[in-house]
C-alpha cells in the first residue's frame, strides 16, 4: 500500500474524527484500550500482540501481526454531572482581603451531549521474517462538557464547558533483535483541538482576559515518539514494556490567558508493562500496569491553589493554576479463550487511581475524569481465512469525589462530580 495514500487516509479520517469529537473521559482523558481486540481486554495486552492496532499499545508487537489492516467504530456514552450542596455567599462577601468569594448555584446538573462516534484503522506490512511496519491512528480525549444548566450558567456567565480531543498519527518499525526478543520504534505525530465557554467570570483572574474563553476552535499540533520491547521468556509466558514520551505541542494561542505557561498543553508520557501466559489451547491471560505522567504537564497537573492575584500568578501565566490532575496507576487484566476454530472471546477488567483529589472538584466541573473501574468484554469471528469481524463492550460504573468550593468561605459549598461511562465498538480485520 503506498504510503501517501495511507498519510491521506489518515488525514481525512482525523478530520472526520474532530467533526464528532471524541469525550474517552476513561483514565483520565486517555482511552481504557485502543482497537476492538485490545478495548475487549480493558486494554491489557503490552505482553500479547494481537493485531495491527496493538502498536498503539507495544510498537514491538507489530514484529509478530501478519500483513493485515483493521477498522473499528467506536460508540462512547458518559454521564457526567455535578451537585452543589449548600447556597452562596451573598454577592460582595470576600472570601480573603480584597477578593469576592466565587459561590455557585446550589443544586444538581447533567452536561449534555452523551453520545459521541470514534473511528480508528491500522496497517500492518510484512518486511520479511524478523521485521515489520506499520501504521496506526487513534484518539484521545475527555476534557469534554457541556453544561446548559444551571441557566445563569455554571459560573455565572451562561452556558459552560470544554471540548478537547486529540488524534495520535503512528508509525511503527519492529524488528526481531535476537531469537523471540522484539523491539519497535514509533514516531508519533499528535493533532489537538480545544475551546472553552462560560469562563468570562474568570476574567480577573487571567493574564491575558482577551484569550480566556470562548474563542472557538483552537488547534495545537506536535511529536513524540514510542519505544517497545516484547520477549518470549519461556513456559508459554511473555514480557512486554512500551514508553510514549511526553507529546510536545504548539501551544493553544486563542487560550493563553487560561492554560498555564501561555496556553502550553503537552499530551503527557506514558509507561505500560506487564506479562502474558498462552496455554497450548490457546487461552491467554495478560496483566499489565500501565501509568501516565499527567503530573508533568503544569496546565494540566498544577492545583488551583496557585492562583494568587496579589502576586500575579494567574491563569496562562508562567506555572499557573492548572486542573490539579494526579499521576494515573493503573492495572489491567485481560483474558482470551478460543472456542471452536472460528471464534475467540475476551473479558478484561482494569482498576486505576483518580487523578483529581477533593480540593480540586471546582474547576473539574469542566473536565470530571473520575473514573476508576473499567469492565469490558468482546469477541472475534473469524469468517474464512482473510476476514474478521471483531466486537467490544465497556462499562464503567458511577464514580465521584467531592470536596469543598475553594473559593468560597469555610464549609460553606461542597462540590461532588460524578460520572459513569458505557461503550461499544465494532470492528473489522483484513488479512492479506
Amino acid at each position: 500500500m503506498n504510503l501517501k495514500i495511507v498519510a491521506g487516509a489518515a488525514g481525512v479520517l482525523a478530520a472526520a474524527s474532530f467533526a464528532a469529537p471524541p469525550a474517552q473521559a476513561t483514565e483520565g482523558y486517555f482511552s481504557h484500550g485502543y482497537g476492538a481486540v485490545n478495548k475487549s481486554m480493558a486494554g491489557a495486552g503490552v505482553a500479547a500482540g494481537f493485531d495491527a492496532m496493538s502498536q498503539a499499545t507495544n510498537p514491538a508487537s507489530l514484529a509478530l501481526v501478519e500483513t493485515q489492516f483493521t477498522f473499528d467504530v467506536t460508540v462512547f456514552s458518559p454521564d457526567r454531572s455535578y451537585t452543589v450542596t449548600g447556597d452562596p455567599s451573598p454577592l460582595g462577601t470576600e472570601c480573603s482581603p480584597g477578593v469576592d468569594c466565587f459561590g455557585l448555584e446550589a443544586g444538581s446538573f447533567d452536561s449534555d451531549q452523551n453520545y459521541f462516534y470514534i473511528p480508528s484503522l491500522s496497517g500492518a506490512y510484512e518486511i520479511d521474517d524478523s521485521a515489520s511496519w506499520g501504521w496506526a491512528l487513534y484518539a484521545n480525549g475527555g476534557m469534554n462538557t457541556t453544561w446548559n444548566e444551571p441557566a445563569a450558567g455554571v459560573f455565572g456567565d451562561g452556558r459552560a464547558g470544554v471540548d478537547l480531543g486529540q488524534a495520535l498519527l503512528q508509525f511503527t518499525y519492529a524488528q526481531e533483535i535476537s531469537p523471540e526478543v522484539y523491539l519497535g520504534v514509533s514516531p508519533i505525530i499528535a493533532v489537538q483541538r480545544f475551546k472553552a465557554e462560560g469562563l468570562a467570570n474568570f476574567s480577573g483572574m487571567s493574564s491575558n482576559p482577551d484569550k480566556l474563553t470562548d474563542e472557538g476552535y483552537d488547534w495545537s499540533y506536535g511529536y513524540g515518539i514510542k519505544i517497545g520491547l516484547q520477549a518470549d521468556i519461556g513456559a508459554g509466558f511473555s514480557f512486554g514494556a512500551a514508553y510514549q514520551t511526553e507529546m510536545f505541542m504548539t501551544d493553544f494561542d486563542k487560550y493563553s490567558g487560561l492554560f498555564a505557561n501561555g496556553g502550553e498543553m503537552n499530551i503527557p508520557a506514558t509507561l505500560q508493562t506487564g506479562f502474558a501466559w498462552r496455554a497450548q489451547s490457546g487461552f491467554i491471560v495478560a496483566l499489565d500496569y500501565k501509568r501516565i505522567f499527567y503530573g508533568d504537564v503544569d496546565s494540566v497537573s498544577n492545583p488551583l491553589a496557585k492562583l494568587d492575584t496579589g502576586t500575579g500568578v494567574l491563569f496562562g501565566s508562567p506555572g499557573g493554576p492548572g486542573f490539579g490532575w494526579e499521576d494515573v496507576d493503573i492495572v489491567k487484566l485481560g483474558l482470551e479463550v478460543p472456542v471452536g476454530a472460528s471464534v475467540r472471546l475476551r473479558a478484561g477488567a482494569s482498576l486505576n487511581t483518580n487523578p483529581i483529589s477533593e480540593s480540586e472538584v471546582m474547576l473539574n466541573i469542566l473536565s470530571p475524569g473520575v473514573q476508576e473501574r473499567h469492565f469490558t468484554a468482546g469477541m472475534t469471528w473469524q469468517i474464512g481465512d482473510n476476514h474478521a469481524l471483531n466486537i467490544a463492550g465497556m462499562y464503567s460504573p458511577p464514580s465521584s469525589v467531592a470536596g469543598p468550593n475553594p473559593m468560597e468561605l469555610p464549609d460553606q459549598q461542597t462540590i461532588e462530580l460524578e460520572m459513569s461511562q458505557w461503550e461499544a465498538t465494532l470492528g473489522w480485520t483484513w488479512t492479506f
